[in-house]
């Protein structure tokens, strides 16, 4: 009989706890579901909020547009959240900007960028014609922006365009055959067609170990006077009664030869030593004052000029320009 209790009694208590863990799974389970539930709104609420952000964003896309360039806007000089499309362009001294409601804070700015870069550029141009590339030089930068090209007939200065050649221009000085300063411009000019010519001369000796010298450019018909004047003698010194000299004509150069180091070529003679070993007949001075007088000459006239036979230094051009002198040059004495 007590067996028989203990065992009911085991029973009923083994029943009761199984009925205790199914509860606690019951139990469980719903608050799972609950929690599942919460989770699930909790997406759909937040799906809400974004698809209505989305719409918003739509409808107001300066703003959004505005407020993702914010932070650039910080770090940018320049940064303009307009509208596409502008119209009413406002123009400066080189560009023509299109703006179209924008501040006047910015229009001023802008201008204001335009002013100053013209205070601080700097057009490097003494040849004022046919402009291709002009240097252009700020505080900061030099930005090649185009050159000014003179025309041919345009006087300018020899050194500008051949750094390299020897300048002892001998009518500046008294070391010539008057013994007078004929001009006050120490200064060699030729046309710029001539300079081009002058250009491939100088190439050509410069591989050969040579640099070309000037004794005498462009001379002024007052500075021809005076020579004429000095020295009325229609050999040496070309008569301005009959009308401009080549030289004042800006095509015709007094030229010699250096070495590279500047030592001098031997050559027939001195520069305007008025005798007969000036000539080019070179059969009365030494084989190498020859054979330099002809290679010079050899090369003077390959790119395009035409030598003076009674004088071994003298050339032309073979072109005549209309000439446009710079300023006043080779004021006689």
């Amino acid at each position: 009989m007590k067996k028989l209790l203990s065992f009911l009694i085991l029973t009923i208590l083994l029943t009761g706890c199984a009925r205790v863990s199914e509860k606690q799974v019951l139990s469980d389970d719903s608050e799972l579901e609950t929690t599942t539930s919460t989770t699930a709104a909790a997406i759909t609420s937040i799906s809400s909020v974004s698809s209505t952000s989305m719409i918003n964003t739509t409808a107001n896309p300066v703003e959004t547009t505005e407020s993702i360039s914010t932070p650039q806007q910080e770090e940018s000089t320049m940064i303009s959240t307009y509208p596409t499309n502008p119209a009413n362009p406002i123009e400066t001294d080189t560009t023509v900007s299109p703006v179209m409601n924008t501040p006047s804070s910015f229009v001023e700015t802008m201008e204001l960028i335009s002013i100053t870069q013209q205070e601080k550029s700097t057009i490097i141009s003494k040849y004022p014609t046919n402009p291709t590339n002009t240097t252009i030089e700020t505080n900061t930068t030099t930005e090649v922006v185009s050159e000014i090209v003179p025309e041919d007939g345009q006087l300018v200065r020899i050194l500008d365009f051949i750094p390299d050649a020897e300048i002892d221009l001998r009518y500046a000085t008294t070391n010539n055959f008057t013994g007078t300063v004929i001009y006050d411009d120490s200064e060699a000019y030729l046309c710029y067609g001539t300079v081009k010519k002058l250009i491939s001369v100088q190439n050509e000796l410069k591989e050969m170990g040579y640099r070309i010298l000037i004794w005498d450019a462009y001379r002024s018909t007052e500075a021809q006077w005076k020579l004429w004047e000095t020295y009325p003698d229609p050999t040496f010194v070309a008569n301005p009664n009959n009308g401009i000299t080549s030289h004042s004509r800006g095509n015709t150069i007094d030229i010699s030869l250096v070495y590279e180091d500047g030592s001098p070529v031997e050559m027939p003679s001195a520069f305007d030593e008025f005798e007969a070993i000036a000539d080019r007949d070179y059969s009365d001075v030494s084989e190498t004052a020859a054979a330099n007088s002809r290679l010079l000459e050899e090369v003077m006239y390959r790119h395009g000029f035409t030598g003076y036979w009674g004088e071994w230094w003298d050339y032309s051009d073979t072109n005549q320009y209309e000439l446009i002198p710079a300023v006043s040059l080779n004021s006689a004495k």
